[in-house]
């Protein structure tokens, strides 16, 4: 998977790659809300599988997410090879440990014309989305998000919840090409070190990139 390729779907997807804490409520779109108003951290395993136009397997990966709000995360890729994006609130780190090769860019730069721009802000989904709650068949709450911006990278981004949590998130983009999550093992506002979202470049390791200061 080239690099700009998985930096891209991984900035594409950070707005609804969460899982919401525990409640009583039955609605996808109020546990939308209520995520972007109460979830301050966050952390959750996840399977990533990206499909053509046509249904067939482009990508598989599978890690760990970690959440800060405002505006840091960490994404760490453990299969099919390692590697390791990190949002500082300046900057979005990214290590290809087989390639030894960092790339670093401003995050505010990134993150313009991606739904990852919700996590950072106080805005709730209406604002930016229309949300349209759907039928479902599989005991799960589906919600689906569509851009009000026309010239938006992708077209629709589609979550299911059950009574707890996120559980899958798919999103469609501009090529009708999908992305779908699948998420486990959530954990809802947890203590994070003070060195989470610190990144610092190993030694020998090559960074190519501007860095915001």
């Amino acid at each position: 998977m080239k690099l700009k390729s998985l930096l891209t779907r991984t900035l594409a997807i950070m707005l609804i790659s969460l899982s919401l804490p525990s409640m009583a409520v039955t609605s996808a779109t109020e546990r939308l809300n209520t995520f972007v108003k109460t979830v301050t951290t966050f952390q959750a395993k996840f399977t990533q599988t990206v499909l053509d136009s046509r249904g067939q397997v482009m990508e598989k990966a599978e890690g760990l997410f970690i959440l800060e709000r405002p505006g840091k995360f960490r994404w760490n890729y453990k299969q099919p090879y390692p590697q390791v994006i990190v949002a500082d609130g300046k900057n979005i780190w990214f290590y290809d440990v087989d390639l030894e090769q960092v790339s670093v860019t401003p995050q505010q730069e990134a993150l313009a014309d991606t739904p990852a721009t919700l996590l950072s802000g106080d805005s709730l989904p209406e604002d930016k989305y229309l949300l349209n709650e759907l039928p479902s068949e599989d005991g799960l709450a589906w919600v689906e998000l569509t851009p009000k911006d026309t010239e938006s990278n992708f077209q629709t981004v589609t979550l299911a919840f059950d009574q707890q949590s996120l559980r899958q998130m798919i999103m469609k983009d501009s090529f009708d090409q999908q992305t779908r999550l699948v998420f486990t093992q959530t954990v809802e506002n947890p203590i994070m070190p003070p060195d989470m979202f610190v990144f610092i470049a190993p030694d020998g390791v090559d960074v190519v990139g501007d860095i915001a200061q």
